[in-house]
């Protein structure tokens, strides 16, 4: 699958940044300008990065590294466990537990207690105790799920970790520089590039814009986990070892086959669809930029052109809440 079109980018209002006001300055290489004080993002530096992005994503895949996907707020919740479980990884979509990754072990003990109680549910053990007990118990397990339930069965901590707001999720930023764990994440214009090593410029606040960002990460890790089962099915086949084939590695011989070349992933076809729009005369609101604002078939685009430049502008404390979503 090639990368995402400008057109598909502009649909899904990637192009959004927030209110002026509210701005990192080190994402200025990535904005095209401003309309009514929101930044608009460029998106020809978009697709560059996210094509870079979408090839580092493949290799890594392809090596066989574990992937965790970190978006708490309400719009990334869905978008987020749906991309890690089309992929096979991991999520975290309700909270982020100080220390989930530099205090593994820790994690890990109620990790074990969430698997403890499904026993107990599974056994009949539950359904011994008082009626009290097994509503706190399953009180308990309701806690722990949200929280735990989309890394349950990762074994120690991710290879790499794909982030939605840099913001919110600043604790996961944190730890994961400690531990040197590479971060890949969408950066919207209140963000600092910085802090992350795989720069995706899109906004981070519109359901379709995450949506959009988590299936690319989620089609990049699956291209790169097939050919890996078809390079290990070949090499299986050459040791006379089928039987051995697996995705946890380490019983075929993976040398000179690490830098594995794909299809190329550019698709120009669009290529003068962002400038084409920009000169339309595009009017933002903020509540375009949080996807409120939606066009018929309900995109996240606040594409407000000519023929509509005289309709009545989205009041200030509305402009304000969406800039701070």
């Amino acid at each position: 699958m090639p990368v995402a079109s400008m057109k598909d980018l502009l649909e899904a209002g990637v192009h959004f940044g927030h209110h002026t006001r509210k701005w990192n300055p080190k994402m200025k290489p990535f904005i095209y300008g401003a309309r009514n004080d929101i930044y608009i993002i460029d998106l020809h530096k978009t697709r560059k990065e996210l094509e870079k992005t979408y090839e580092a994503v493949r290799q890594l895949a392809f090596q066989g590294k574990k992937f965790l996907f970190v978006g708490t707020k309400k719009q990334a919740q869905d978008p987020v466990r749906e991309a890690a479980e089309e992929s096979e990884q991991f999520f975290v979509n309700h909270r982020w537990l100080g220390g989930m990754l530099t205090n593994w072990n820790t994690v890990q003990l109620r990790i074990d207690r969430l698997n403890q109680i499904d026993r107990m549910i599974e056994d009949g053990t539950l359904a011994k105790l008082v009626k009290k007990e097994q509503g706190r118990v399953m009180e308990e397990r309701t806690k722990l799920d949200n929280t735990l339930g989309g890394i349950r069965t990762m074994n120690g901590l991710p290879d790499v970790i794909f982030i939605i707001d840099c913001k919110k999720e600043h604790i996961a930023i944190k730890e994961a520089r400690k531990l040197d764990i590479p971060i890949v994440a969408v950066v919207d214009t209140n963000c600092d590039p910085d802090e992350v090593d795989y720069v995706i410029p899109g906004n981070d606040d519109a359901i379709r814009a995450v949506k959009l960002m988590a299936s690319q990460m989620a089609e990049a890790i699956n291209e790169g986990r097939t050919m890996r089962q078809s390079v290990l099915e070949e090499r299986a086949g050459q040791l006379g070892q089928a039987a051995a084939v697996s995705f946890g590695g380490g019983q075929i011989d993976f040398a000179g086959a690490t830098d594995v070349q794909f299809a190329p992933v550019a698709n120009d076809e669009d290529e003068d669809v962002f400038e084409q729009e920009m000169a339309r005369n595009i009017n933002v609101s903020s509540r375009a930029k949080a996807g409120l604002d939606v066009l018929p078939d309900d995109a996240a685009l606040a594409v407000d052109l000519d023929a509509a430049a005289a309709s009545a502008s989205v009041p200030a404390e509305a402009e304000d809440g969406a800039a701070d979503a």
